[in-house]
């Protein structure tokens, strides 16, 4: 005898004895109805489609619902559901979110996930059920971004901890165990002044603008404000004194270790404060030749001549490039993991990828056609018409037709993709590009068009061992670019697709994404563009805003980094071999680049690159 069903089956209770769809949409009207009442907006919309359509006004968005609803699925859109519910009834849009001192780039996505995390906790505390299904939901975040792996607090970013010490703080329970050893190192090297900041966040998280205030003292507890104020007192009065009471209180671990490196390591290197201006000149010179990092002659005189008077602006320096890094994706990360952060690429942006493959089957039948040869008939001589055969034998006066064939103009082309790496970009915007990444180059690889993937990054966040040299340099004036370059290759032009396809999974990877040096990134990919022997080289560039480092910017003008930027652009575009065109996310960049659009959501993302790619091989 069948087992009754339950009378009021509600969304951890779904009917297992439904068909597929029907039992899909049961768990999907029970989320939709316990999202409404918890929020106390019943007109509230709701999509489980990974559509940029479905975010408008205060729709919510969930993730897919497939008709296979496994459990990890369902506990998946639990969580979400929860979680948008407590933010629509606890977060209050019309308040200012920070204090215009505190209201920085990098502070203020951090904000918000701060305030994520007071909406949870503050609205969930007489609700066991929704803490449950909100701790599922911070268990699967931590495995997916891979903070069991991490050991050392460098690897985990504040980003990531932040958000973690905070739910600790107001929850009064401790995080998981797989948001790993890096927390764990992050909560036993608190300082007293973080301390009190998250006792303060803790006891005003009943309200939301004294927790914005609080949040505003933690971001300077952590150093994630108070520096580049500093940076312009410094500026103008003392440049050593300020910043001396920030950076010393981080030095005596490890400047013994990276003064044993630079007794190794010099490679020219003056120590001396009053000598080091001579080089960081050089420095820069050797930027522009592409550095260490580039085999000696791989760009003749002029090119260099070229790029010292045009690319640059004489003020622009590079304080060391012993630290820069340019590196392919196989080399800093093992090959399992690779497999696996591919893997889980796959599994998120399972809904995008027929939406941009269909887009991309549109490209590539627009290129095809382009290519495809023609043949001219009637002509006196040439391959005979065989079609046109039969009209001889019915009148032996007509003289034979013959056809030649024409070859379609169609120049060979290489694009190169590359992509802003920085951590603004974690989450969505990243998974999108890197598919993205991966469908592009598997739609032009068809057409016969190379595809070059590259991303661009830092090593460490707030300078890493090039500030270290530079504090044991005595901290000279106008330093120049002061962090360690990280540049990467996903995917090299002559490589086929089948060959780097994991490659693009390490844009997942939580501990890669730091801060961007634009500048820098776009003439590296530049300069790699210009060796093709393609006629035709197009430069696609993904980036979600400015330049941003920390460490650059609290020892040089706010405009530096920016002010390069522009200089590069303006040596691109007024490059007859290379076409530049840029999409920004979240962010207007069309301040720096003349062919650009912006997107408001991420989601955008894959058909727009195709349609400005499209728009491009159309035109010409």
């Amino acid at each position: 005898m069948a087992s009754p069903r339950p009378k009021a089956p509600d969304r951890n209770a779904t009917d297992l004895a439904l068909p597929g769809s029907e039992r899909t949409d049961a768990f999907r009207r029970a989320t939709t109805a316990a999202l409404r009442a918890i929020s106390g907006e019943p007109e509230t919309e709701i999509s489980f489609a990974a559509s940029a359509a479905a975010k408008q006004g205060k729709g919510v968005q969930l993730p897919y619902v497939s008709r296979a609803l496994t459990p990890a699925e369902m506990q998946r859109v639990r969580g979400a559901a929860d979680a948008a519910a407590l933010r629509l009834k606890h977060h209050n849009s019309a308040l200012a979110p920070l204090p215009q001192s505190a209201d920085t780039a990098e502070t203020r996505p951090l904000y918000d996930a701060l305030e994520q995390v007071r909406c949870e906790v503050f609205g969930s505390r007489h609700m066991a059920g929704v803490q449950a299904n909100l701790h599922q939901k911070l268990v699967q975040e931590c495995q997916e971004s891979g903070f069991s792996r991490m050991s050392a607090r460098d690897d985990m970013p504040a980003s990531a901890a932040l958000p973690l010490l905070v739910r600790e703080a107001l929850s009064g329970t401790p995080s998981p165990s797989q948001a790993g050893k890096a927390l764990k190192a992050w909560r036993e090297t608190l300082t007293p002044d973080a301390q009190r900041a998250l006792q303060k966040l803790a006891s005003s998280q009943t309200d939301q603008k004294r927790f914005a205030d609080a949040c505003s003292g933690l971001f300077k507890a952590f150093d994630l404000t108070e520096e580049p104020e500093q940076n312009e007192q410094s500026d103008a009065d003392d440049p050593d004194q300020d910043d001396d009471s920030q950076i010393d209180t981080d030095q005596p671990e490890d400047e013994p270790s990276q003064q044993e490196q630079d007794d190794s390591e010099t490679n020219g290197f003056q120590p001396e404060p009053t000598e080091q201006p001579d080089s960081s000149d050089a420095s820069d010179s050797d930027f522009q030749d592409e550095g260490a990092e580039q085999p000696a002659g791989s760009l003749d005189d002029k090119d260099g001549e070229e790029d010292e008077a045009g690319a640059a602006p004489p003020a622009y320096k590079v304080f060391s490039t012993a630290f820069d890094e340019e590196a392919d994706a196989a080399e800093l990360c093992d090959p399992e993991e690779l497999a696996r952060l591919r893997q889980q690429l796959d599994q998120q942006l399972s809904s995008l990828q027929g939406v941009v493959s269909r887009l991309a089957h549109r490209l590539q039948r627009k290129l095809m056609a382009q290519q495809q040869r023609s043949w001219a008939f009637d002509q006196e001589e040439g391959i005979l018409d065989a079609a046109r055969l039969a009209r001889v034998v019915a009148n032996p006066t007509l003289t034979l037709s013959y056809k030649t064939e024409r070859q379609a103009e169609f120049r060979d082309t290489v694009v190169t993709l590359l992509i802003d790496n920085s951590g603004s970009m974690r989450g969505r915007p990243i998974s999108v590009a890197a598919m993205c990444g991966d469908i592009l180059a598997r739609t032009l690889e068809r057409c016969g068009v190379k595809t070059e993937v590259l991303g661009f990054t830092t090593r460490a966040w707030k300078g890493g061992q090039s500030r270290e040299r530079w504090v044991t340099a005595g901290r000279p004036t106008d330093p120049g670019r002061l962090n360690d370059l990280r540049h990467i290759i996903y995917k090299d032009a002559d490589t086929p697709l089948r060959r780097a396809r994991d490659n693009l999974g390490l844009m997942l990877r939580e501990g890669l994404l730091k801060e961007n040096i634009d500048g820098e990134a776009l003439l590296w990919a530049w300069k790699r563009l210009r060796r093709r022997p393609e006629h035709r080289r197009i430069l696609m560039v993904i980036s979600d805003g400015a330049p941003v480092d920390d460490s650059t910017f609290s020892t040089n003008p706010s405009s530096y980094l920016e002010d390069h930027l522009r200089s590069v652009i303006a040596r691109i575009e007024g490059a007859p071999e290379t076409e530049l065109l840029a999409i920004g996310i979240g962010h207007d960049v069309t301040r720096y680049y003349r062919n650009s659009v912006t997107l408001t959501n991420a989601e955008e993302l894959g058909g727009t690159m195709i349609k400005q790619l499209s728009d491009l091989f159309i035109a010409r």
